[in-house]
């Protein structure tokens, strides 16, 4: 490793220490990633925490309200809803981190490469202009209707349609970067493209794609439980969070558990995942510095 790969590595690993001692200080965001951590662990080990199947019907236990037995009540087959909600938070978060690191880990090398070589460049954003020019949920929704439902298809229709927004912001911070003196003194050494590109270039453009991931993956979960709510998403008996509001519009009157629990289970892991890319981004931004 030579001598200015080692302080390029320095260099990166003081910021990622100074970016979690400003992230403590923002205490919505600490709490929000806690809420979250929780969340995911729920999620992880759901067959620890009910004695219920989240497929296995009960006809003799339809649309019963909360109680001892069923902590958050029953559906229209009998199933607990409680045992869904946990299960359900496996299915939106996968999707929602898979369709994340589809979009923003294609985005990250198209929009660096075009950011970097101006020929690909007027190619690359030609087709980026075409694309953000349609409302991302309307191209997903489009995608989807086009590929046919299910969680891969949902995955791949959401992935393509959050691509563009990735692009641009990659793309704007590699044309910065391409202009400083330490890409220059690479240039001057003798450093190849892929070089420059992969180790000098692409780390310093990670902090806007990092919070804008974060943002993204509560972005998905609306969109996924969008389109699964739709039926173009994820299909029962897979408890999805949008299938589930789905399934439950019929019973609001008389049934609104069944559509409230969901519906609180998708606004609180969107909220906390938007107060985390808030604190992260506060956190990232160079002119907040002591």
């Amino acid at each position: 490793m030579s001598m200015a790969e080692k302080k390029n590595n320095d260099r990166h690993t003081g910021m990622i220490a100074d970016t979690w001692k400003r992230l403590k200080k923002d205490k919505m965001a600490v709490a929000s990633l806690v809420i979250l951590t929780g969340i995911v662990l729920m999620a992880i080990f759901a067959p620890f925490l009910t004695k219920y199947s989240y497929s296995k019907q009960d006809l003799g236990a339809m649309l019963q309200p909360p109680s001892a037995n069923h902590f958050l009540g029953t559906d229209n087959f009998g199933r607990d809803i409680y045992t869904r909600i946990l299960y359900g938070a496996r299915i939106s978060l996968l999707i929602a981190v898979v369709v994340v690191v589809i979009s923003s880990g294609a985005g990250y090398v198209i929009g660096a490469l075009a950011g970097y070589f101006k020929t690909l460049d007027m190619i690359v954003m030609r087709v980026v202009d075409v694309l953000a020019g349609i409302p991302s949920i309307l191209l997903a929704i489009s995608l989807a209707a086009s590929f046919g439902a299910g969680m891969r298809n949902l995955i791949l229709a959401l992935g393509i349609s959050y691509m563009p927004t990735c692009i641009r912001i990659v793309r704007s911070s590699v044309l910065s970067l391409r202009e400083q003196e330490f890409i220059e003194a690479a240039i001057s050494i003798g450093a190849g493209n892929s070089r420059i590109i992969f180790l000098h270039i692409m780390p310093n453009a990670l902090s806007p794609i990092i919070v804008q991931s974060t943002l993204n993956i509560a972005r998905t979960l609306i969109s996924s439980a969008t389109l699964s709510f739709l039926g173009l998403g994820v299909q029962p008996p897979s408890p999805e969070w949008g299938s589930m509001l789905s399934a439950g519009r019929a019973y609001i009157q008389n049934n609104p558990h069944m559509v409230i629990v969901p519906g609180l289970a998708i606004i609180v892991t969107t909220y906390t995942l938007n107060l985390l890319g808030d604190g992260l981004r506060d956190a990232l931004d160079p002119h907040l510095k002591d």
